[in-house]
């Protein structure tokens, strides 16, 4: 039997995720990158993004540590943190603190260079795959017939240019995939595409942390919401650094002046991110990002599709960074992708499609849905958005006295239960109970968290 070779098109966070799927089914994998990779926690050029606070929600670091066995560990002997994400993270929702609890649900905090330099290093001394750094795709290789994908045409950084074979090729060059205009030049349509344009603007800056900022907890996540544009996130990253991004919708954007920065973070809607700010170290400039929009391709909808070529990761959807869907999304692909590889080749794509669309479905929705509350972004409002938003609404201040209210959410939004399970008579009954007594007694004052178990490795 021949050599089975799979190329994987950008080395960023999908693009290694999709490699870890291929390595166990594939006798070689090759990475392909424009960028030179730097050394293991040093910022890339080509994920411009990569400077801000990311995400990883607890159904991602699951995900990631079945494709990577004792990730989770190892990133907390460089210094990552960890801790339950609700005793000891701080959400506030519609001006609405979450009631602080164990729930059982454990975060990784990590900077996006750290996580994403670790993950790479680990793939490279799998058996069998190689990356190539500084070189880029102009286009794909395929049969006479155009039916099969046969491998890629590599072009150095001198510009020279030589051809790559291979039995797959998986595009995971993010939003930026130049795969729907090379499936047209093959003579297939390319999918449709769907853009929520959301106008979000963010800026980031790191602190050094202090032993006793926010008293033990290791996150802050205050979401921005209507009349409010503005919302902060703080995560405990590596090197006892805070990384604190603020965000705001179309024009109410933060600025990139450290004491305008500084006086925006006074303006959210809880003093948490404050907290850490006024007063704080800075260890360097607040530096901005803009994302205009959310895009979804929905390869799952075409009906011709060429052999041997997958799209993966953002280059099927691309969320709204706020909600750190991205990486969790990215990691349940590949677990979907060696699973579909498992069962061998035959009408892959499809197959694949199909069920990286059911991945995307929910978080798509919690994504739009949450944006659409906000007036400038367009989309179709419809009755079940607009209902959907007005019970959330209620759940957030139950939330902030009920803990398994709270812990409901953060399954949902951690993308472990559908949102469905927010609707289920013993969460319903709950949300009901304490809008109740709200509206009777305003003045309901959340009680006191419990002290949290302390942890190693951690903050």
């Amino acid at each position: 039997m021949s050599e089975r070779h799979a190329v994987v098109i950008g080395a960023s966070m999908g693009g290694l995720l999709a490699a870890r799927a291929l390595s166990d089914t594939f006798d070689r994998v090759t990475l392909v990158d424009r960028d030179a990779l730097p050394p293991v926690g040093d910022q890339r050029k080509g994920v411009p993004q990569g400077r801000h606070a990311h995400g990883l929600l607890a159904r991602g670091r699951t995900a990631l540590e079945e494709l990577f066995p004792g990730m989770t560990e190892e990133l907390l002997a460089r210094g990552a943190s960890t801790g339950d994400i609700q005793a000891r993270g701080r959400w506030a929702n519609e001006g609405h603190t979450l009631c602080q609890a164990p729930s059982g649900l454990t975060g990784l905090l990590v900077s996006r260079p750290l996580l994403e330099g670790h993950l790479r290093a680990r793939l490279r001394s799998q058996p069998g795959v190689e990356i190539l750094e500084r070189c880029s795709v102009p286009g794909l290789l395929t049969s006479e017939d155009r039916t099969r994908v046969t491998g890629v045409r590599l072009a150095d950084a001198g510009g020279a240019e030589r051809e790559l074979a291979a039995d797959l090729v998986v595009d995971a060059t993010g939003r930026t995939s130049k795969l729907p205009g090379w499936l047209e030049a093959l003579g297939y349509s390319p999918p449709e595409q769907e853009a929520v344009h959301v106008g979000i603007g963010y800026s980031t800056r790191q602190y050094r942390r202090r032993p006793d900022d926010l008293r033990g907890d290791v996150a802050v996540i205050t979401a921005p919401a209507p009349p409010e544009a503005r919302g902060g996130v703080v995560l405990a990253v590596e090197d006892d650094r805070w990384i604190v991004t603020l965000m705001g919708y179309a024009d109410d954007i933060p600025p990139s002046d450290p004491a305008a920065w500084e006086a925006f973070a006074r303006t959210l809607p809880t003093s948490d991110v404050a907290e850490v700010v006024v007063g704080g170290e800075p260890l360097d400039d607040p530096v901005p990002f803009r994302y205009p929009a959310s895009i979804r391709r929905r390869y799952e909808r075409l009906d011709r599709f060429p052999q041997g070529l997958l799209a993966f990761g953002d280059a099927i959807c691309s969320f709204n960074p706020i909600y750190g869907q991205g990486m969790t999304v990215a990691s349940l692909e590949a677990l979907a992708l060696r699973d579909v590889l498992r069962e061998g080749d035959g009408e892959l794509a499809p197959r694949f499609f199909r069920l990286a669309g059911r991945l995307v479905d929910v978080p798509w929705d919690i994504a739009v849905g949450t944006d659409l509350r906000f007036p400038h972004v367009d989309g179709r409002r419809t009755a079940k958005v607009r209902l959907v938003n007005r019970y959330l609404s209620r759940v957030h201040v139950a939330a902030e006295v009920d803990p398994v209210v709270g812990t409901a959410f953060l399954r949902v939004v951690n993308l472990i239960d559908r949102p469905e399970k927010l609707l289920t008579p013993p969460v319903a009954a709950r949300v009901l109970r304490a809008n109740l007594r709200r509206r009777h007694s305003p003045a309901v004052v959340p009680p006191a968290a419990p002290a949290p178990a302390a942890t190693t490795g951690g903050v």
